[in-house]
């Protein structure tokens, strides 16, 4: 298995223009967006670092070795790319009457940028959305056209699909997830074990999204959908389409949705199943394996889209995407990019 598995389909043909990306960390830019400001008090100590080509579990255990706790005892919302500069943030519980030298962990590759207290630890999927600036190099384009496709999907959005980065390089954790689904071994690492299976329900969502972007209905409500509410977790299958749905799906109030596979879940229309009808020693094997069945829109809305030229060929994009839109979901509408190994 290669990278077969990112073949998907592209909502608005595949684009034209072609640019370089990651030439350098700081060509992809991710900041953090919470829904709430923290308290200021607690038992809560909350940090908001800067990381430059780091993962987020290597922070999480230079924060835990810096306070002399386990590494299970520091919070943060979401993983962030390693080959990017990052602003996230951290929590740990530490008594009101403790103080660290928080500004020690400050480095080449970590900036402390504020610190804080909160009433709670800073649970996973607790941000509501990341905002991206990608520097693109050796753009080569129609700035015209390019300026089209923008317009396109900052109205309509993008398809929902995971991007390369919930596979691992040439699809490996795909791979494991089929030798640890078919039982050929065991993994003992529970962090592996995590990383296979998600890349094993990431790739029966994205072929589902697939067959209905090749079909024209990505951003489309068809009967027996099960729609997701925009920025909530509720969702409700529909019965039949009407002008108020129509309306409500063109507005961005509620998108269609594709199965994050597992027991249980709702009933799913005649569109899903024949899209899940070449997938079913994935979603048997995934419900062997006990995951619970979820729902991710197949729409993913790309809010507050712009664009920059910094030169003849340099081209900075920004955007803010809710929690769990993948950055290289939007750009792949937008241009073909090789990324710097």
């Amino acid at each position: 298995m290669s990278d077969d598995c990112l073949q998907l389909a592209y909502a608005y043909g595949e684009p034209a223009a072609t640019a370089r990306l990651r030439v350098q960390p700081e060509d992809f830019f991710v900041e953090e967006i919470l829904p709430f400001e923290p308290s200021g008090d607690g038992e809560h100590v909350w940090l908001y670092l800067e990381k430059r080509e780091r993962n987020t579990a290597d922070v999480a255990q230079a924060l835990a070795r810096q306070a002399g706790v386990s590494s299970a005892d520091i919070g943060y919302s979401g993983l962030k790319d390693r080959r990017a500069v990052a602003r996230q943030w951290f929590s740990l519980c530490l008594h009101r009457d403790v103080d660290m030298p928080w500004h020690a962990l400050a480095g080449p590759d970590v900036r402390v940028l504020a610190v804080t207290r909160h009433t709670r630890k800073l649970r996973r999927g607790t941000h509501s959305a990341n905002r991206f600036v990608l520097r693109l190099r050796e753009v080569k384009a129609d700035a015209g056209a390019l300026a089209e496709c923008i317009a396109r999907v900052r109205l309509h959005g993008v398809p929902n699909y995971f991007g390369e980065q919930r596979f691992g390089r040439d699809c490996a954790n795909l791979r494991g997830a089929v030798a640890l689904l078919s039982g050929a071994y065991r993994e003992r690492n529970r962090h592996k074990r995590g990383l296979y299976l998600s890349a094993a329900r990431a790739h029966v969502f994205n072929q589902v999204l697939c067959q209905r972007v090749e079909a024209g209905t990505w951003a489309q409500a068809l009967v027996g959908d099960v729609m997701v509410l925009s920025g909530r977790h509720g969702f409700f299958t529909v019965a039949e389409i009407d002008d108020d749905t129509r309306a409500r799906v063109a507005g961005g109030e509620i998108t269609p949705s594709g199965p994050l596979w597992g027991r249980g879940g709702p009933a799913i229309g005649p569109v899903e199943r024949d899209c899940l009808a070449g997938l079913h020693w994935w979603t048997e094997h995934l419900e062997g394996y006990g995951m619970k069945h979820e729902r991710r829109a197949l729409r993913l809305s790309v809010t507050e889209l712009s664009a920059q030229w910094d030169d003849d060929t340099t081209l900075r994009l920004s955007f803010v995407l809710p929690r769990g839109g993948f950055a290289t979901a939007a750009l792949r509408e937008l241009v073909r990019t090789a990324s710097q190994p």
